[in-house]
């Protein structure tokens, strides 16, 4: 299963006063009636943000973070509800004010959801609605670790002094502002020294550098009226120049203050005492870096498939349905193809004899749909013959990776689906090519079609063990998956696609990290912010 993504929730509930809100999900899409999937019917929930007090417009600091699978429907369901005092959250005495049903994947498309809140069967609740915001944050760029400290902050109470806390908002390209983190309050002090916390630069900054921060003290207050103490401005560049030993500090400004007292300076001074920042990339990093993925299918065409005009044969053109064949290369290239730049593939084919010379190969670049028809126009021309050798095909697409791993750049991968009907005959010189291969930015995917004894193609997967030449060498990488596609026959082709691209990402990962090459810059569009970041904006 391929975990894609890690995801994170920006919620902004119009509606009435003292509201949280629940949110659930149900993985399952309970058309079966065995008791598994009946138990996985009721929603279990997940958790629940903060209670915003007397506030109808609340944006809530609570993030949620959801493993994202592209080839799941995950489905969600968020509720909104009324407290009737600081010991009643989660208690049947709450008022349900309403809420709504979506799947993760909507979310995902549309980036920001508005939807309306729904009460029981269906109703309205009045114009209330729920914004929903999704941001990539699993290894985008790291993340950073910042600690916060003050000094001399204004007194805003009359028997004791503040209790100031820090928000921090991320301005969009749009000028709306983000949420990005609400510290803890710390009471009766103005000179409060606030816990480190870690957030995503994706989050923080939207990985711009120069992206401006607003960042507000205030003073809390149990009613949920807070006093504003001050503001400044900060991009995350300014808060590097921490690490070459500068102090760097703000000063905390009341632009009302400044307006009316002459002699007015601040009302205190926020200082960033520590910074540490973890730069990790991940797989979505490189592909939105603009590395290109070239796909290249190979399909078997050995006698042991059987003669396509027997009815017997994995290669048989059956009028009403699709074989093996096509029902693998189908199910996998259309998976495959949203992953290659220009949709096309290079389609080789080995163990054929090609009239009139009768060579041992057939290649085209096209798209799958031409692969389709290529495969289907070539078989009454060709001679199936043998024997099942891939290291040819392997060797070919090692030295054609090769060529663009001299490149000093996370600009191309390649990816080698090969589907054949048995066990490779050229084990030893496979094992050999697979071991030269992984120090290329290459993955192999091999599907398995027919009912053969596939066992010992589990040994080139690697799962079980490091696969090592025939001279005892180990790969530097795992980059061979193998799938049996007996086993999804009856499944649909999300299911293969899972398999099949399980250890992809993690691949191209181990591959550029391996090399120390970090993402290029992605051509940006001057109309929208770097890696789509989501602005906050209330619902009216």
């Amino acid at each position: 299963m391929t975990k894609q993504r890690l995801w994170s929730y920006y919620l902004l509930i119009k509606n009435n006063f003292h509201r949280y809100y629940v949110m659930y999900d149900d993985l399952s899409l309970c058309s079966s009636t065995n008791v598994q999937n009946l138990i996985q019917c009721f929603p279990s929930q997940l958790d629940r943000t903060e209670v915003i007090k007397s506030n109808l417009h609340p944006v809530f600091a609570k993030v949620f973070s959801l493993d994202y699978y592209f080839e799941e429907v995950q489905k969600l369901r968020f509720e909104v509800y009324d407290i009737h005092g600081t010991h009643s959250i989660g208690t049947r005495d709450d008022d349900f004010l309403g809420g709504v049903e979506c799947t993760l994947g909507q979310i995902v498309a549309q980036k920001k959801m508005v939807k309306p809140l729904l009460l029981k069967y269906g109703k309205y609740a009045g114009k209330s609605t729920i914004t929903v915001h999704a941001e990539e944050i699993s290894g985008n760029n790291g993340y950073v670790e910042l600690s916060f400290c003050a000094k001399k902050l204004d007194d805003k109470d009359l028997f004791s002094k503040s209790d100031p806390f820090l928000e921090i908002y991320r301005i969009n390209d749009d000028e709306t502002e983000q949420l990005v983190h609400r510290t803890e309050v710390i009471k009766n002090n103005l000179n409060p020294v606030w816990e480190p916390f870690k957030v995503s630069l994706i989050s923080l900054c939207s990985c711009d550098e120069e992206r401006k921060l607003k960042c507000l003290v205030w003073d809390y207050d149990s009613r949920g009226k807070h006093d504003f103490i001050g503001e400044f401005y900060a991009t995350f560049r300014e808060m590097q120049k921490i690490s070459s030993g500068n102090k760097v500090t703000w000063d905390c400004v009341n632009p009302k203050y400044k307006q009316k007292k002459r002699n007015y300076k601040n009302s205190g001074v926020v200082i960033l005492s520590d910074l540490k920042l973890h730069r990790v990339y991940s797989f979505l990093d490189y592909i939105m870096g603009g590395c290109q993925i070239h796909f290249t299918v190979a399909i078997d065409f050995t006698a042991s498939n059987g003669d396509p005009r027997n009815s017997c044969s994995l290669h048989y053109i059956n009028p009403y349905q699709p074989n093996e064949y096509l029902k693998a290369l189908i199910a996998v290239g259309e998976i495959c193809q949203d992953y290659d730049s220009d949709k096309r593939f290079s389609a080789l084919g080995f163990g054929a004899r090609i009239p009139p010379n009768y060579e041992v190969s057939i290649s085209a670049h096209i798209a799958i749909q031409g692969v389709v028809e290529a495969y289907q126009n070539c078989l009454p021309k060709i001679q199936l013959y043998g024997p099942t050798n891939v290291s040819p095909i392997i060797n070919r697409i090692a030295k054609l990776a090769a060529g663009d791993g001299n490149i000093k750049d996370a600009s191309r991968y390649h990816i080698l689906l090969i589907l054949t009907d048995g066990v490779v005959t050229d084990m030893a010189d496979t094992r050999e090519a697979i071991v030269r291969a992984s120090y290329q930015p290459l993955s192999i995917i091999i599907v398995g079609v027919g009912n053969a004894d596939f066992t010992d193609m589990q040994i080139l997967d690697g799962d079980d063990g490091v696969l090592r030449s025939p001279k005892g060498e180990p790969v530097l990488r795992d980059i061979v998956q193998f799938v049996p596609f007996r086993d999804f026959k009856t499944a649909s082709p999300a299911a293969l696609a899972k398999c099949v691209l399980a250890e992809v990402p993690k691949q191209v990962v181990e591959y550029y990290s391996h090399k120390a090459i970090c993402p290029m810059c992605p051509v940006r569009d001057l109309s929208t912010p770097i890696l789509s970041p989501l602005a906050t904006t209330p619902t009216e």
